[in-house]
């Protein structure tokens, strides 16, 4: 069984996973950021992924850096990138980079990240880190806005064993969550389909757990005022898999 470095496959088969992802960050972002996106220009999205809610925010006019560690999650944003119109393309950047020591050729508006890429850094001391970067990239006045997995998702969802079967692939989630470090993973059992045999790798997708209290100190200490808070019910479309303290999303401005 061949083991794979973290979404190496999983960003291959990300979109048809997560076909729900794209209209609940959307509807996410038109809550939050209702007021705020009609006056921003530039924005980076911090943790990518395929490039979705980039694209999107191309399409409004908007100068965008996308960024991802992942460089599987780079290749397929940079796909969808090039089947653009020439005009959209010319707004949008992607790129590899890390969240806890990015740059931006320019300072930006807003950087945004969806779908909880806060929750990849691997160490407690790495938010402080990435809150930093990203008050580096935003000009004064700029907005920092993201979602984080709460403990009560790790706790409860994580040790589920789940099982998708799709076209060319099968994929086994088995997971766990050590609430004393605060650390959760997700165990990818992958049957891949190649000519007349199956392929069986292995991923494995680790994250930390934040609480309230770390993440608004985090924020405060990079230079974050007017800190913002709602949770994942409230901004995203109704669910009966959705229950209240599972997610949280924070706005929060730089000074």
């Amino acid at each position: 069984m061949a083991a794979n470095r973290p979404y190496s496959l999983l960003a291959r088969y990300y979109d048809e996973l997560t076909r729900g992802a794209p209209r609940m960050n959307r509807l996410a972002r038109g809550k939050v950021l209702g007021r705020i996106l009609p006056h921003v220009g530039a924005v980076c999205d911090l943790g990518c992924g395929t490039g979705t809610a980039a694209i999107e925010l191309a399409r409004r006019g908007l100068t965008v850096f996308a960024l991802d560690l992942s460089p599987e999650m780079v290749r397929q944003a940079r796909r969808k990138v090039r089947r653009l119109p020439p005009r959209l393309r010319a707004r949008l950047t992607v790129r590899r980079a890390d969240l806890r020591r990015f740059r931006l050729p320019r300072p930006v508006d807003l950087v945004l990240s969806q779908f909880n890429p806060i929750n990849h850094l691997p160490r407690k001391s790495d938010l402080g880190r990435a809150c930093r970067a990203v008050a580096r990239a935003l000009r004064p006045g700029g907005w920092f806005c993201f979602d984080v997995n709460t403990r009560r998702t790790y706790a409860q969802v994580y040790s589920m064993t789940r099982w998708e079967e799709k076209s060319g692939f099968c994929l086994v989630y088995r997971g766990g969550f050590n609430p004393r470090r605060d650390k959760a993973w997700l165990d990818l059992e992958w049957f891949i389909r190649s000519g007349a045999t199956w392929k069986r790798h292995r991923e494995r997708i680790e994250d930390t757990c934040w609480s309230d209290a770390e993440i608004r100190r985090a924020l405060r200490r990079a230079g974050f005022r007017r800190i913002r808070h709602w949770d994942g019910v409230d901004v995203r479309p109704p669910s009966p898999y959705q229950k209240r303290g599972m997610d949280a999303y924070y706005l929060a401005r730089k000074k």
